[in-house]
């Protein structure tokens, strides 16, 4: 019986679980960030590239 007190108090398997969301949350957040800049970047050396190509007097 108290094994099983115990076991019922431990809480660490809970507390790498909440590690483990945060840690998939901030994932989620720096892979949409990175993505958004990315096309941001892409777009800004495809206009650069336009502009050498055809450069204004």
């Amino acid at each position: 019986m108290q094994y099983l007190r115990n076991f019922l108090k431990n809480n660490k398997g809970a507390t790498a679980i909440e590690y483990g969301l945060i840690a998939a949350l901030i994932a989620v957040a720096a892979v949409s960030a990175m993505s958004t800049i990315g096309t941001k970047v892409s777009n800004t050396f495809q206009n650069v590239s336009n502009q050498m190509k055809n450069p204004t007097p």
